[in-house]
């Protein structure tokens, strides 16, 4: 599977924003998908991940409640909504697909698959 991460761009906080990514190949709905998200001089860091299924979802404590992942299996995309944006939030943001859910929490887990990242920036 290949993956093309879109929907980044400048907001002020407060703002919200939808992150696409899109999955070549018809193996797509078999993988469980994840965004991260890596911060200017730190690492990358585990944001949110979703199910085959779109069954079950899991988020990191620093987004839940103000992120939402999704998919449309139809179309091939996975999306993070992200809503009440903080400067905290700027970053690069990359999404992975992974037979398995471990594969996104365990330090060092190889996916099977990056998208290339979307840069967004909260500035006011």
């Amino acid at each position: 599977v290949q993956l093309q991460a879109s929907g980044g761009g400048l907001v002020q906080p407060g703002d919200s924003l939808r992150l696409s990514c899109a999955a070549s190949g018809r193996t797509f709905r078999y993988y469980n998908m994840g965004w991260f998200r890596q911060a200017p001089g730190k690492e990358r860091e585990f944001v949110a991940h979703i199910t085959s299924s779109g069954t079950n979802t899991y988020y990191a404590e620093s987004v839940k409640g103000r992120f939402t992942i999704s998919r449309d299996n139809a179309k091939n995309t996975v999306y993070l909504q992200m809503n009440s944006l903080t400067p905290e939030d700027t970053a690069v943001y990359y999404c992975a697909a992974a037979e398995s859910v471990t594969t996104f929490h365990v330090r060092g887990g190889k996916p099977s698959a990056w998208g290339q990242g979307t840069l967004v920036t909260v500035s006011s």
